[in-house]
């Protein structure tokens, strides 16, 4: 079972989700997306009114790198081939989307400027597809070359985790920064430890366990606010592109922005995960709360309603 939530901080709605799935006893949180927070378990704790085991992934990262320098070296390697992947990407997206949105606002609806913008978006499609297998390819080369796992500094934490997680019963993962939680649960493989625990994620751990990551600000301090493939996710999930904070972040106000965002990684769902939001699988199908809502193709939000693969 996977629970996606709305941030936590001033609506939570975690005790609840947890609650009506009848867990008992402790659970198991990953915290990793904030360094320096990840310690300061106790506000989780007593919204749960029950025991929280932080797996302490950030800082289990950190003593894997100082104890392998040379997987340490490799981890960067890595990280420095996906910025570079990533900052290519970003300049051909910028242009492949202002094509998009120029076609989408010009008036009129006939044959020839609808073939424009489906090409169009086509093109961006394309390109993100393109740029996801990439990163897959490096995440895979990575994993068969190094193989985390068989290395003594990764196998030693993984056993620690192993009886951590065997004790729960839930898997909490909580927000903070992306690119950072993501990392710490895919070196550890958390996924592979869970045997079957219900998984509850919030903020940016509702990203994480998507199978595609997809940052976005219409409005960001500087840059171009050009939503944007970052990764690969664990794929606890599919079809589905979390966006949580959205009301802050998207100018969900504009339809043609909201139309292209929601027709570009169509057949996926992209889902508002604002306050209150709930969106549960059951392995058969998607449950949402009712303060919980996807992008529409012509542009504002709609309900969700349940859904099957």
């Amino acid at each position: 079972m996977l629970v996606l939530l709305g941030p936590q901080r001033f609506r939570p709605n975690l005790r609840a989700a947890v609650g009506s799935l009848a867990v008992e006893g402790p659970v198991a949180a990953v915290t990793a997306g904030w360094q320096e927070r990840e310690s300061e378990d106790t506000e989780l704790q007593d919204h749960l009114a029950r025991e929280v085991i932080d797996l302490r992934l950030y800082r289990r990262f950190d003593e894997v790198v100082a104890d392998d320098p040379e997987l340490g070296q490799a981890l960067r390697d890595r990280q420095d081939t996906l910025r570079q992947m990533q900052d290519l990407y970003r300049l051909r997206l910028s242009y492949a989307l202002e094509a998009a949105r120029e076609l989408m606002r010009r008036p009129g609806g006939g044959r020839l400027l609808s073939e424009q913008r489906r090409a169009a978006i086509r093109a961006v499609r394309t390109l993100d597809r393109w740029h996801l297998r990439r990163i897959r390819r490096t995440h895979d080369e990575f994993a068969a070359r190094w193989v985390p796992a068989q290395r003594p500094a990764v196998a030693r934490h993984r056993e620690d985790l192993q009886r951590i997680v065997e004790r729960s019963s839930a898997l909490c993962i909580a927000g903070g920064h992306v690119a950072v939680l993501l990392g710490r649960l895919r070196l550890f493989d958390v996924v592979s430890l869970l045997d079957g625990r219900p998984v509850f994620a919030w903020s940016a751990g509702a990203m994480a366990v998507t199978d595609r990551i997809v940052l976005f600000h219409d409005s960001p301090p500087q840059g171009a606010g050009d939503p944007e493939v970052l990764d690969a996710g664990l794929a606890l999930c599919r079809q589905l592109v979390a966006l949580p904070h959205a009301r802050d972040r998207l100018r969900l106000e504009d339809p043609v922005r909201v139309a292209l965002f929601a027709r570009r990684f169509a057949p996926a769902t992209c889902v508002v995960l604002d306050s209150g939001a709930r969106l549960d699988w059951d392995g058969v199908g998607w449950t949402a709360g009712a303060d919980t809502h996807r992008l529409e193709r012509r542009g504002g939000l709609r309900p969700i309603a349940r859904s099957r693969p």
